[in-house]
């Protein structure tokens, strides 16, 4: 039934507010977090604070989220960027821990369910130059006396046949987990000893070696299987599959670009774009390097990936050159030459990614708080932070926006956190605990309202203190850096003659009409703050509002069940293993969070098509909620009655059977808000679940539907809040019976006066645990 309203949802929303059209190049990307990004009420879980995150973000129309790299590094410390396993991405337990800073790897999948649930696509960020801390969680076993350089070179993992048992060296030397590598696999190595330059040197320790000779056998490891040549860039290709279609993830960023082949960063992204299988990507699958250098080596490095076997366009670059250009801008107080920031864009701009900070370029110091005290200038790249209270900012997100390029929002830029003592205590889906920036809102919604990327990209003027861009019959955007002046121009403009515009971002009152000359007069505020907006406007054709929307997207993802994946640990998640020979044991697929009421198919692809096996589902409460059985390859469907985790197992059917391989592929669509679903124990001793369910219809007008469970009798209080967390009405606040209850919301506030379109909440507070249901209010 969901679909069906989403569907309703979509047409209703052409006549009230237009849906962005801007092209699959020009999508508007967040990076999701920090460089030592944490929140205490999610440790270790930064995945399901994006996921309750999420909502919000497709409200102010964020395309795509940007995820730190989540694979397995020697400890939740670190942030991802010290890769370990591939292969463990918050499943196996080794290094101390099962999951990582991230989260286990059941919450990282359902993070890019909710995300893909509220129209939201997923870029990861993938370390392909180096790996770190090989040895076990002591160190012992990670040491090769033969390597030649840094000895740490023996990484060894644990899997499904090999789980840890002791953190001693024989341990280690004896794990069989995918993907191992040796001494040769890096730099130095007898077939790549250069050792000087961009792509030999020990930058990062151990720097992995992609060239076709990098290969060989560890001097002291008991599992020692032979590598053929071309391992590492074989293996590296295999795994960016792998990931791919076990997460479901969309895009990547792709770190330290410029430390590795750029042939191999074609190889690796043209295979995820046309050679996975159904998660092929396709020509516009999102890709971007980080490398940081001038306009014309970032070009240059782009032509090199772009052309090497053959043309075909995978990828662009952060723009670190406009970047550059914007930071001298910021920092110039008034000084700086406008007129000169266009001709710093790169010129290969068809994937650029142009931005004003990053973890890369922005690392405060922090007080006890998590406020700013200083700034650690000797670790930020690419000329240095932009304070995001300096006033100028502003400008140079204007800027960014209007350019050629998908612009990439820095998390500390769009929220707040650097001077409110919030940075670590906040809940995201609190706009009043994570108060995002008011100007970038508004650019987000003038971007994708407006179209800006719709239209060919044009200076219209270029002065001292002045530029501006037209997006051809789309949007005018105006920046001024003086502080104290405005600025004006009257610019040639390919909007008709006639056309009414309106500056949307409410620099201006009023509107302007493009006259006979296809000319208009464009004003722009100073950056002293006297404005709503400082240093700039956008202007566009009158009449448009309404939110930005997003199409609902389902999740795809895939389970490889093979001994040398997984971890049968019993502190790991437990999943993974071939079906074992003459054995009817359960092996543990994965887990899933599908939307109550939605259909979820499943997809079975065994070794041996002759092999009868036996589909089972479990819900939370390890309970069969499904059992099938069947010979080959085959589709199975189940149908959730709540959100909860949905546990996949699978055996043979008889203890006839040898073991085998088997890949399971479930395609569901996630919830927009996670309903925790916690269980309370009723009176009669009986496990209820304390629930609020979807209302109905969602969207809706002028009334809906609202019903809730809970496990015992008690005071139950059921509020509605918007966007911007205002509570606006409170439906009941009584003490009620165990059991189901239901009531209507007509659409109106605490006086009875009808409420405009646009997306509210409700929150049931129960026993001290609250559920919060996501409402559409459509007129």
């Amino acid at each position: 039934m969901r679909r069906v309203l989403l569907g309703l949802a979509l047409v209703l929303l052409f006549s009230f507010a237009n849906l962005f059209a801007n092209p699959w190049n020009g999508r508007i990307v967040l990076q999701g977090f920090w460089w030592d990004y944490w929140n205490n009420n999610y440790p270790n879980n930064w995945a399901t604070y994006l996921a309750d995150l999420a909502p919000r973000l497709s409200e102010m129309g964020i395309d795509y989220v940007w995820i730190p790299p989540t694979v397995k590094n020697h400890s939740t410390s670190s942030n991802g960027y010290a890769p370990f396993d591939h292969y463990d991405l918050g499943d196996k337990y080794q290094k101390g821990s099962t999951s990582t800073r991230f989260g286990n790897k059941d919450e990282f999948l359902r993070a890019v369910a909710v995300l893909h649930a509220n129209g939201l696509r997923v870029i990861q960020d993938v370390v392909w130059n180096h790996l770190a801390n090989a040895g076990s969680n002591t160190g012992a076993g990670g040491s090769d006396p033969a390597a030649w350089g840094n000895t740490w070179k023996n990484f060894r993992y644990v899997c499904y046949a090999t789980p840890v048992t002791d953190e001693s060296e024989a341990d280690y030397f004896n794990r069989q987990g995918r993907f191992f590598k040796n001494w040769q696999n890096f730099h130095p190595n007898p077939d790549h000893n250069q050792n000087d330059d961009d792509w030999t040197g020990e930058f990062w320790g151990p720097d992995l070696c992609y060239y076709q000779g990098a290969y060989g056998q560890s001097s002291n490891c008991t599992y020692n299987p032979e590598q053929s040549p071309d391992y590492v860039r074989n293996g590296m290709r295999t795994w960016n599959i792998w990931l791919k279609k076990q997460t479901g993830i969309d895009g990547y960023r792709i770190d330290a670009a410029k430390h590795f082949p750029y042939w191999a960063t074609k190889d690796f992204l043209w295979n995820l774009q046309h050679d996975a299988g159904w998660a092929s990507g396709g020509d516009t699958m999102f890709a971007v390097g980080e490398y940081v250098g001038s306009k014309s080596e970032m070009d240059t490095w782009v032509d090199n990936v772009n052309n090497s076997d053959g043309f075909s366009d995978v990828v662009g670059t952060m723009d670190f050159s406009l970047r550059q250009a914007l930071r001298d801008m910021v920092y110039s107080f008034g000084s700086y030459d406008m007129g000169t920031i266009p001709s710093a864009q790169q010129d290969r701009r068809t994937r650029t990614v142009p931005f004003v900070n990053s973890h890369d370029t922005f690392r405060p110091i922090l007080d006890s708080n998590g406020n700013y005290s200083g700034w650690d200038t000797y670790n930020e790249l690419g000329g240095g932070h932009i304070d995001p209270y300096e006033p100028r900012v502003e400008v140079a997100y204007a800027i960014a926006f209007a350019v050629d390029g998908s612009p990439s929002v820095f998390f500390e830029d769009l929220f707040d956190i650097g001077a409110n003592g919030n940075r670590w205590d906040h809940h995201p889906n609190d706009p009043n605990e994570l108060p995002a920036r008011d100007y970038l809102v508004n650019l987000i919604w003038c971007h994708q309202k407006l179209n800006f990327k719709d239209g060919e990209y044009k200076v219209r003027w270029q002065a001292q203190d002045l530029l501006i861009i037209e997006r051809s019959a789309r949007a005018i955007i105006g920046a001024n850096d003086s502080w104290d002046q405005w600025q004006s121009a009257t610019i040639t403009t390919d909007f008709a003659p006639g056309t009414v515009l309106k500056d949307y971002s409410g620099a201006n009152s009023g509107t302007i009409t493009v006259d006979n000359n296809q000319q208009v007069t464009i004003w722009v505020p100073p950056c002293d703050g006297s404005n709503i907006r400082r240093g700039y406007c956008v202007y566009g054709p009158d009449g448009i509002s309404g939110p930005v929307t997003h199409q609902v997207r389902t999740t795809t993802q895939e389970w490889e069940m093979a001994d040398d994946l997984g971890d049968s640990h019993e502190w790991s998640l437990g999943q993974g293993g071939r079906l074992p020979s003459y054995s009817t044991a359960l092996r543990t697929i994965g887990k899933i969070w599908s939307e109550a009421g939605e259909q979820v198919t499943i997809e079975v692809y065994p070794e041996d098509a002759a092999q009868s096996y036996t589909l089972r589902i479990y819900n939370d409460q390890n309970q069969q909620m499904a059992s099938f059985t069947h010979t080959g390859a085959g589709t199975f469907y189940f149908t959730p009655t709540y959100q909860e985790w949905l546990t996949l197992k699978i055996r043979n059917t008889d203890s006839n059977t040898p073991g085998q391989k088997v890949w399971v592929k479930a395609t569901y669509l996630g919830p927009q808000v996670i309903d925790q679903g916690a269980s309370l124990v009723g009176e009669q001793g009986v496990i209820y679940d304390f629930r609020l369910f979807n209302n109905y219809p969602n969207p809706f007008n002028p009334s809906t539907t609202l019903a809730f469970e809970i496990p015992k009798a008690g005071q139950v209080r059921l509020v509605i809040y918007d966007l911007n967390g205002r509570l606006v009405k409170t439906l009941f606040d009584s003490r009620v019976a165990q059991g189901r209850h239901q009531l209507q919301w007509d659409g109106t506030n605490f006086n009875g006066d009808a409420l405009p379109s646009g997306v509210y909440f409700a929150r049931l507070i129960f026993d001290g645990k609250t559920r919060t249901q996501k409402l559409v209010l459509l007129k």
